[in-house]
């Protein structure tokens, strides 16, 4: 207890001393952007945990964490306090997100099933179509896209039938979910921050929709660097043994990836669902195409529970063995 009364006590001290230097400073440390993308994180964090004590507990153990971030670095010769003010909301986000993948590593598991992999897939397709990539004249490009189309009908084919989920199976939908995932995450922020601060903006209505771009970003944040660290899990570490780090990694897509299946119908739902969000957005370009889909990654589950769709799997009967 004294200790954790201290670490309370300075924490609180260091806070009112960055507030000082936020408001003498001629640069603007803090963006109002940050705002939206904390709302969307803390928003996602309340879904998974759906109690809000756990939330704050996270909030305030993240908080004071995060404080670490205003140590000098290793080689960093001149000291910059308001550089660090600036990496401090980002430190913050990072290690909520990871301190909530700890916490609750088994909700998030669950969420990667066939219905999952099916609309990563559509929204690939639809991402390819979009930026108009069919067009590249070249053969690396032409590659990336027949390989994207074969893992993608892979994904179509077993949320539209009963085929049972092997370890293989699981295995290569989880790896797929994981690159389509990590494609999106990084177009995703650029994207967002290529539009500036939400107060760049003279309208209402597209500050408005400039942050729910940052909302939609906080929301995702947690499961892009869940999808990042799974991504590079694959390369081999420095010093450590790679033949049981890759088991290991194997396990964790495997893991993650449900061996329950879903309903056809539901996933009939999920395709007409994408094709008619996708397809009203690509004739008449509403909102960007990274805005688009991950619009519909955070929408689609809340119609599904708004419609009543089971919750229950389709039994082992129902399988195709081979």
């Amino acid at each position: 207890m004294p200790f954790a009364i201290i670490l309370v006590i300075v924490a609180l001290f260091l806070t009112i001393y960055i507030g000082y230097r936020a408001y003498i400073s001629d640069r603007n440390l803090f963006s109002l952007s940050l705002v939206a993308v904390f709302a969307g994180l803390f928003y996602e964090s309340f879904r998974i945990s759906e109690n809000w004590k756990h939330v704050i507990y996270k909030f305030i153990g993240t908080y004071i964490f995060s404080l670490l971030s205003f140590l000098p670095g290793r080689k960093e010769q001149v000291y910059d306090f308001e550089i660090h003010i600036e990496i401090w909301p980002y430190y913050f986000i990072f290690c909520f997100s990871i301190l909530s993948i700890i916490i609750h590593q088994d909700k998030l598991i669950a969420k990667l099933t066939e219905g999952t992999t099916l609309m990563l897939s559509l929204s690939i397709i639809y991402w390819t179509l979009d930026y108009g990539f069919l067009n590249i004249d070249h053969w690396f490009a032409k590659t990336c896209i027949i390989v994207a189309l074969l893992f993608s009908l892979f994904s179509i084919v077993h949320a539209l039938t009963y085929i049972k989920l092997s370890r293989s199976v699981r295995l290569t939908l989880s790896i797929w979910s994981t690159v389509i995932t990590g494609i999106f995450a990084i177009e995703n922020i650029i994207k967002v921050y290529s539009n500036g601060d939400i107060t760049s903006t003279q309208y209402l209505p597209h500050g408005l929709f400039i942050s729910l771009q940052y909302f939609l970003l906080g929301v995702s944040a947690i499961y892009i660097i869940q999808n990042i660290y799974l991504l590079f899990s694959f390369l081999p570490s420095r010093n450590g043994n790679y033949r049981r780090e890759l088991k290991e990694t194997i396990n964790q897509h495997i893991d993650r990836f449900s061996p329950n299946q879903v309903y056809i119908f539901q996933s009939v739902l999920g395709i007409l669902y994408t094709v008619v969000i996708y397809g009203t957005n690509h004739k008449y370009q509403i909102m960007p195409t990274h805005m688009a889909i991950w619009l519909v990654f955070m929408t689609f589950p809340l119609i599904s529970l708004f419609l009543g769709l089971p919750n229950k799997y389709p039994t082992e009967k129902m399988f195709v063995k081979y």
